[in-house]
């Protein structure tokens, strides 16, 4: 079921302040950039600086601004300098949560990750979110998987706890009780400070709930896929039963693989590799429709129209903060710029038609 915005804006008028990117359509027109900004010393060379205000990861205690560094092309599309590049700016904006897995580049994304925390002493300032479940060599989520996985996961990073844990996917072969079991023995030893999960159904979610109503960790993060071009998998069930447990949502492929950064719009500019191959799946007249109204939103707003594609999604009531990797650290400041934007009723309901 799609909800409306109507719907959305009674969903979240009780249930999320300003600190969330959220306010009511009536106070969006009329609230001033300050409101939605503060001045924190994030950079001892850059001095005070404008940032969004935090949001609060579920009920973890985790507050930040409202984006996510996506750290899967550590490793695979960019290199160890080029990623301290991108994390270095990111930091020096007031971006703390940084989302990986153990699997990404076969643990290479960890490991650059946690080399740059060493060489910069920034671990106390970033929250690490990364994912256990699908790495080669620790697969699956039975309980001797997932300790060692963190294990494995701890060692790369560099690091003796993982702030936030997601469990990468569900694992029909074990019970969902073992696996949140051996993920309470973790937090109790202080190795993992609060659980989510990736891609998980709604039943599943549902189990989840009910295991820790008996005691065991409670998941408080979703992170899945949704963009302005796939939205039917999460609208729907998903979002809903996240919206009924207070799950904060952090949602991965927000640029729809880059698509929605406008800087491809012919079949001719398509990279010949497998993100260019992710990409190309959106140019069609209905990618092209989605573009249109994002130029017109960005136009109107002075930005980049990434930051309307990830405003859009900040509108949506569960989303906390989206996950967005950059391939060059220059893009990280204008993606920021989208915690910052009032997106109209009628801007926000233009973009839903296009991309319906």
């Amino acid at each position: 079921m799609t909800r409306t915005r109507d719907d959305e804006v009674a969903a979240t008028a009780n249930g999320i302040d300003e600190a969330g990117g959220l306010v009511h359509d009536s106070e969006a027109k009329a609230a001033p950039l300050g409101a939605r900004m503060r001045l924190e010393d994030t950079n001892a060379f850059s001095g005070p600086i404008a940032v969004p205000r935090h949001a609060t990861i579920g009920e973890t205690g985790i507050e930040a601004i409202p984006l996510a560094l996506g750290a899967s092309v550590f490793g695979w599309t960019l290199g160890p300098a080029a990623a301290d590049a991108v994390l270095d700016r990111f930091a020096s904006l007031g971006g703390t949560i940084i989302d990986t897995a153990d699997s990404y580049s076969s643990g290479r994304s960890e490991m650059i990750i946690g080399s740059w925390m060493r060489s910069r002493r920034t671990r106390d300032r970033m929250t690490i979110a990364t994912k256990v479940g699908r790495h080669p060599d620790r697969f699956g989520l039975a309980p001797e998987t997932i300790r060692a996985a963190v294990d494995d996961s701890l060692e790369r990073l560099g690091t003796d706890r993982i702030d936030l844990l997601y469990l990468h996917g569900e694992d029909p072969s074990v019970p969902l009780a073992e696996s949140l079991g051996a993920v309470g023995a973790l937090m109790q030893a202080g190795k993992v400070g609060a659980l989510g999960a990736s891609d998980f159904s709604p039943d599943r979610l549902i189990e989840a709930r009910v295991l820790a109503a008996n005691g065991l960790p409670r998941i408080q993060a979703l992170t899945t896929k949704y963009s302005l071009m796939e939205r039917t998998p999460f609208e729907g069930a998903p979002e809903l039963v996240a919206h009924a447990q207070g799950l904060a949502v952090l949602p991965y492929f927000a640029l729809a693989n880059g698509f929605l950064g406008g800087q491809v719009r012919r079949r001719s500019e398509v990279r010949h590799d497998a993100r260019g191959a992710r990409l190309a799946k959106h140019l069609g007249r209905r990618g092209h429709r989605v573009l249109a109204a994002i130029d017109e939103v960005a136009f109107a707003h002075d930005v980049q129209p990434a930051a309307v594609a990830i405003a859009w999604l900040l509108a949506r009531p569960t989303v906390v903060a989206p996950v967005v990797g950059v391939s060059v650290a220059e893009q990280v400041e204008s993606l920021l710029a989208a915690a910052a934007i009032e997106l109209h009723r009628s801007e926000l309901v233009e973009l839903d038609r296009a991309s319906a």
